[in-house]
């Protein structure tokens, strides 16, 4: 008997989560609201408990092919550059974590995924078809399209980002707002970056009310640079990627190291865009009802002070796989399959959310706090940024 399952969103959960239905026998119908498949933005990291996933599904070597594998995670102050904590990846998060910890460019990651998905077979793809609405059937849901095109299958996921229209639908709880943060990101070409500051790492540069992170990307070609602010949003929110002046950039570390200040004056351009989240989830009903379940960004977006959005879609998307392989009662199996996937998640992806947020003001602390927090990195730093419930999970 035909499973079948549609997938609304065409981003890197969406793609994860049809790779993982079908590598669990079902058939799934992808509705993407762009013309092409493409994933805005730059760079990401992914910890142990993401490439975990992407090894589980034979993607390592592609990943290899296409990521960087960066040897230590550094905290340094942005305004003296003086290292304050450092974590090391490389060698030890396979013998820790038994994966690597990566750093991508989301385009090659989401290609990745694309390639895997349409090699796999059992998905069809549906380029300008955002799903704007959904119905419910007696035996599934429903979707249809003002050029006449219906389709019916036995349950509908939302990985349609942060303006989710599936989740609009099923909690009916609002739009995600504003942080109060704008980031600011570039790539910079690895030749034009300064000589001292070229190390396979990521560097988290701490400062009053912002940070930066920097770490390589493709093959160590370029250098992703992100660069967080607290300010005013702009009117526009759902604009993801916004042309930004480079004065914004240079007024904003002003008070930052000189090397600091020259690697943001190697970017060629910056894309700017506002940061937008929820609260962190509290139960299981904020991420399924019925035959309709959320993943990714539409079930839980968060702030990047942790960088797991990526990890926590892949997570994700791996849960929804286990939950929906044994089902074969669709009218009794299939809501109780969705209910068991939120339950297994919830408590996970709001923890999540819950510590991104803290984590955003550590690294943006003023005064005593400041202060303190520099002082725990420099005595403790191997303790406080290494993560074992985080790297750890699925192990």
């Amino acid at each position: 008997m035909s499973r079948q399952l549609l997938m609304a969103g065409g981003g890197i959960g969406a793609l994860s989560a049809a790779l993982a239905a079908t590598r669990a026998g079902w058939e799934v119908r992808l509705y993407e609201q762009a013309q092409a498949f493409s994933e805005v933005g730059a760079g990401l990291q992914l910890g142990p408990n993401a490439t975990r996933l992407l090894h589980a599904w034979g993607l390592g070597h592609a990943l290899s092919q296409v990521a960087c594998f960066p040897e230590a995670l550094v905290a340094r102050s942005a305004a003296s550059g003086r290292s304050l904590g450092r974590l090391p990846l490389g060698t030890r998060s396979h013998t820790r974590y038994g994966a690597p910890y990566a750093t991508v460019h989301r385009h090659d990651l989401h290609q990745l995924l694309l390639r895997a998905l349409t090699s796999a077979g059992g998905a069809h793809l549906h380029l300008s078809s955002p799903v704007l609405r959904y119905t419910e059937v007696p035996d599934g849901i429903q979707l249809s399209w003002p050029d006449g095109r219906i389709v019916e299958a036995d349950a509908l996921i939302g990985a349609d980002g942060v303006w989710s229209r599936v989740r609009e639908q099923l909690l009916g709880d609002g739009p995600a707002r504003a942080t109060g943060h704008q980031a600011f990101r570039a790539l910079v070409p690895m030749a034009d970056v300064p000589a001292a500051l070229r190390g396979n790492e990521v560097t988290a540069w701490l400062g009053p009310r912002l940070h930066v992170v920097s770490y390589p990307v493709r093959s160590a070609e370029q250098m992703n640079l992100v660069v967080i602010v607290q300010g005013q949003p702009p009117q526009e929110l759902q604009s993801w990627d916004q042309e930004a002046l480079v004065d914004d950039v240079q007024a904003a570390l002003a008070h930052c190291c000189a090397p600091l200040q020259d690697l943001a004056r190697a970017a060629p351009a910056w894309g700017r865009w506002t940061l937008c989240d929820r609260p962190p989830v509290t139960g299981p009903q904020e991420l399924a009802g019925g035959r309709v379940a959320l993943l990714g960004d539409a079930a839980h977006p968060m702030r990047p002070f942790l960088a797991q959005g990526a990890g926590m879609a892949l997570e994700d998307a791996a849960e929804l796989g286990r939950c929906l392989g044994p089902v074969h009662d669709l009218a009794l199996g299939l809501p109780a399959a969705l209910g068991r996937y939120a339950m297994q998640r919830w408590q996970r992806v709001g923890r999540v959310q819950a510590r991104a947020r803290r984590n955003g003001e550590v690294f943006h602390a003023t005064g005593p706090e400041r202060l303190g927090r520099d002082i725990a990195l420099s005595l403790l730093g191997r303790r406080l940024m290494d993560l074992p419930w985080l790297y750890g999970h699925g192990r």
